[in-house]
């Protein structure tokens, strides 16, 4: 299995730190969870029906005529690549980790790249998979730059996959309004924007057909009674959208000036995370763990990711160990 964020059970028996003292920024999602809904006895006593309104509510939310809920938009990363024959895909890293491994362990050829090395490269490859905004460095490429992208591979029957796990916070940037164009997917997730990530949620935007395929993959009832309703209610509280889109925005611009203020000026970031490259970046994630907070770790390169912290005593929890790192520099 590959490293993720939110490994909070294993930093508790590592660091002997009860759980409820640790303030846990390992992972790029929202610390303030929508309410949840009253979930009805039948929601839990019935097998789940699709036709129950959470595929038109997604519809609306996110501008499209057809989508598929996921278990999580990891269900979709580890099954789209069995749709394909083995062949050559391009990785735009580095990304989630999750997306070149699927694509190996479906038999085909991964060539990760960078973004000044995609044009050179594209014509050779039978799909693109391009996280947008990027996790972990919060690169964002335009909708230009990638449907054009996309017309490339379309050309020769390939697929540009967009992981747009991060876009709830800029939807103005999303491609998912292309998302009918043969070769085109985009996921969607919903546990971060909307701070549930418990209940595994996730949705393929693509043409009927790629859909189709990919629900025959993934079987019936993927998606839970009690999830079915609690996203429908979710997608559609419109006021509550823009509420989150307000408070990660102000908090991801206070996250990166608490960081820059210590000496560690953000290289990348999103609404829902800010990301550090620096050479000290395992002393100063031993550090903060010492001290009960939790930060996402990366070796390629040297780097870390901070989530958002959820309250003013976290900001200031955060800022005062920051400075006692600092202090403590030669």
């Amino acid at each position: 299995m590959l490293e993720h964020g939110g490994r909070l059970q294993r930093a508790v028996q590592q660091y002997g730190i009860s759980r409820e003292n640790w303030l846990d920024l390992s992972s790029g999602i929202a610390p303030w969870p929508y309410a949840i809904p009253e979930i009805p006895l039948r929601a839990w006593a019935r097998l789940p029906e699709t036709d129950d309104g959470l595929e038109q509510a997604a519809c609306v939310y996110y501008r499209v005529e057809q989508l598929l809920p996921v278990a999580g938009s990891q269900a979709a990363i580890q099954a789209l690549p069995r749709l394909r024959r083995p062949g050559t895909v391009g990785v735009l890293s580095p990304c989630y980790a999750e997306h070149a491994e699927g694509w190996r362990r479906a038999g085909h050829r991964v060539r990760e790249l960078s973004q000044e090395q995609v044009d050179y490269y594209l014509d050779s490859l039978d799909v693109l998979v391009v996280v947008n905004p990027n996790n972990p460095t919060g690169q964002l490429i335009g909708a230009e730059q990638l449907l054009e992208w996309h017309e490339r591979l379309a050309r020769r029957g390939g697929w540009l996959l967009v992981d747009e796990a991060f876009m709830d916070n800029t939807p103005q940037h999303s491609i998912a309004a292309h998302a009918e164009r043969p070769g085109l997917i985009v996921l969607r997730s919903f546990g971060k924007f909307f701070g549930l990530a418990g209940v595994r949620l996730g949705f393929v935007l693509a043409q009927r057909q790629l859909l189709q395929l990919l629900a025959e993959q993934l079987g019936p009832w993927t998606i839970s009674g009690p999830t079915r309703i609690l996203g429908q209610a979710c997608l559609l509280d419109s006021t509550a959208h823009q509420q989150q889109i307000v408070r990660c925005a102000a908090a991801s611009q206070r996250l990166a000036a608490i960081l820059g203020g210590a000496g560690f000026a953000p290289h990348g970031s999103c609404d829902l995370f800010q990301y550090l490259v620096t050479e000290q970046a395992v002393q100063l994630h031993e550090f903060m763990a010492r001290r009960g907070i939790l930060v996402r770790l990366f070796s390629q390169p040297l780097s870390l990711r901070f989530g958002l912290p959820a309250c003013e005593a976290d900001f200031q929890r955060l800022a005062q160990a920051l400075s006692e790192y600092t202090k403590e520099q030669p």
